[in-house]
């Protein structure tokens, strides 16, 4: 009973990890290249291996079902996937969306004048 509960809670936080691992690839794809270099935030290409490498062993993680192991649910290779995911979600997405923007002069801290 335990071990079935236990798999089942790494199986949730490895479809959550899978989650935020697609969310930044994604996200990733949808801006333009100059934006990253504008902000100082290396290069989109640096940025979609990063996150192209975090989606693929997040779908290793869930859909082979392995549990342990460099590639398991929360496997070294797991950890260091979500964290690139997370770096990409905490600090670089910010600054390339407000890029993508314009960066429109009258705005103040709560929105537009």
């Amino acid at each position: 009973m335990i071990t079935f509960v236990e798999g089942g809670v790494y199986f949730l936080l490895a479809v959550v990890a899978f989650g935020i691992e697609a969310w930044a690839f994604f996200d990733c794809l949808r801006h333009r290249a100059n934006a990253f270099e504008a902000v100082s935030k290396r290069t989109k290409s640096f940025w979609l291996g990063m996150t192209g490498v975090a989606f693929a062993i997040g779908a290793l993680s869930v859909f082979t079902g392995s549990r342990g192991g460099l590639f398991g649910t929360l496997g070294l290779f797991g950890l260091a996937a979500v964290t690139a995911a997370s770096v990409y979600l905490a600090d670089v997405r910010p600054a390339v969306k407000d890029a993508g923007r314009g960066g429109s002069r009258n705005t103040g801290p709560y929105g537009p004048w």
